[in-house]
């Protein structure tokens, strides 16, 4: 069973969102990242466990300094 619990919003208009979500899938710590519309999520979005979330943070920071 999954828990999650909403880390951060980066709204796009009036019915797009992206949701970044923090818990637990099958007992691993995960980030879920995902577009929603009208508060429904699509298919586009990135499930990643803490350390593949770190890799893409570090490659992250490098692309925008």
């Amino acid at each position: 069973m999954s828990e999650f619990e909403v880390v951060g919003t980066i709204v796009r208009d009036a019915v797009t969102e992206c949701k970044i979500k923090k818990g637990k899938y099958w007992n691993i710590e995960v980030l879920d990242i995902r577009w929603f519309n009208n508060d429904k999520p699509t298919n586009k979005g990135i499930r990643l466990n803490m350390g593949e979330a770190k890799l893409l943070l570090d490659i992250l920071r490098r692309e925008l300094e």
